[in-house]
Parts: structure tokens; sequence; C-alpha cells
């Protein structure tokens, strides 16, 4: 304890006179002193941040290329799918430009009358069947062709007293000539003919007998005597088709 009063003496007159980097010479060595209590352990620091990302590096080099694999199988075919509903019906369209109709037509009998027709001059069947177009005259017995096609004629005689020759004409010209013999029968007979021929506008078709002794052309309340003819196609609804 004197050696510690004597240094604090010394200190406190002659603070610097004995001192060197602050070491006091001339004054006795003390024991150790007791070692002091452990301090406590400090607080865990801050996470550091999250360094940059680096550059990208180079690409690889392509591998090559694999072998190819097996052919998968077929899977199953799926199930038919179910029709939908019905869609609404449509607007109905616009009607086209029809073909253009061209008709000639008429059929004729003969009056109930047993006189016999004039030798070569048309016969006159002068009962209006059917005329719609007027190009039958029932007056001459003469059909006059206004549309040009084929048409084709066709008569029904009742034969009766005597045989009968007839002939088709066109333009004065016989197309078909029928003859029916008479053998004294007691009821009436028949004769039938036809012709198909192309007519041009302004063709005449007629009935004709040819034969004085041939002329039995018959009709009566129950047994007529026809002519009839029609067109059966036009030239000029033809030409229609080729455009």
């Amino acid at each position: 304890m004197s050696c510690v009063i004597s240094v604090l003496v010394l200190l406190l007159s002659s603070a610097s006179t004995n001192t060197r980097d602050n070491n006091v010479y001339g004054v006795c060595d003390g024991h150790p002193g007791i070692p002091g209590t452990p301090g406590r352990n400090g607080h865990p620091g801050m996470v550091g941040r999250d360094g940059r990302n680096g550059r990208d590096g180079m690409p690889g080099v392509p591998g090559q290329k694999g072998d190819a694999g097996t052919q998968g199988v077929h899977g199953p075919m799926g199930e038919p799918g179910v029709a939908g509903p019905s869609g609404p019906a449509g607007e109905k369209g616009v009607k086209g430009d029809g073909v253009i109709s061209y008709n000639s037509a008429f059929s004729a009998k003969r009056s109930k009358s047993h006189i016999a027709p004039l030798l070569n001059e048309p016969v006159q069947f002068d009962v209006v069947i059917h005329n719609d177009q007027r190009h039958y005259d029932a007056v001459t017995g003469k059909f006059t062709c206004e549309i040009p096609g084929l048409y084709y004629f066709v008569v029904h005689s009742t034969v009766f007293k005597t045989s009968l020759q007839f002939d088709i004409m066109k333009n004065n010209v016989s197309i078909s000539s029928f003859f029916q013999y008479y053998g004294n029968w007691s009821k009436p007979v028949s004769l039938s003919g036809g012709a198909l021929m192309r007519l041009d506008p302004k063709d005449q078709v007629w009935v004709q007998v040819t034969v004085g002794d041939y002329n039995g052309i018959y009709s009566s309340t129950k047994t007529d005597s026809t002519f009839t003819g029609f067109l059966v196609y036009s030239d000029w609804q033809n030409a229609q088709f080729l455009i």
C-alpha cells in the first residue's frame, strides 16, 4: 500500500519528468491483477446483399441428331359425334328467267253429213275441237305454220259405202298416202295415218282426196273423222339452248 501511495505522489509532482511512453520508471512492480469477466457475445451482423448476376456463358456446341424413334401405335377411333340441330330454312331465291314455251296444236272433225269431199281439194274438217293458237282454218281445212319446228299430223277417218284413199299434203306435195278398201260390209271401218315433218313459217298442211272413186270419208252421230296436228319441238327453242 505504501508503494501505491508513493507512486501517486510521484505522478502528481512530476508527471512529465519520469514518464516515457506511458511507462513509469523507478516504481516497484505490483502483483498481477485478477482476470476480468469474459464479455458478452456480440449480436449477429446484417445479411449481406446478393451479388450481381454473372454474364451468360457461351452457347454449347450442338449435339448430333438422335436416331428416329419407332412409330407409335394408332389410337382407337373416336366415337362419332352427335349431329347438331338443323338450321333454319333459307330465304326463297329470286325466280330465274324461264325458257320460253312455244305451243301450236289443233284438232277438228267433219260435221255429221254424208257429203263426199271434193277431189284434189283440202278436206274440210269444219268442227273445231281444239285450236287455241288459231293456226288451223276450219273454213279452208288448212293448217298454217307460225312457229318453225317439228310437227306431227294424224288423220282418223271412218270409211263407209266406198273405199278411201287420202294424202297428207305439205305445200301441194304429198308427204304420206293411205288406202282402205271397202268390201260392201254392213258396218263402217276405219283408216288412220300420220306423218312427222319439219315446217317453216307459212308452210301449209292439209288432207286431200286424190282419187274420185276412193272418197269414202264418212261421219255420223256415232262415228267421226278427225284431223289433228301439234308441235313436237320448236327450232326457236332449240336455238336458245345452244346459246
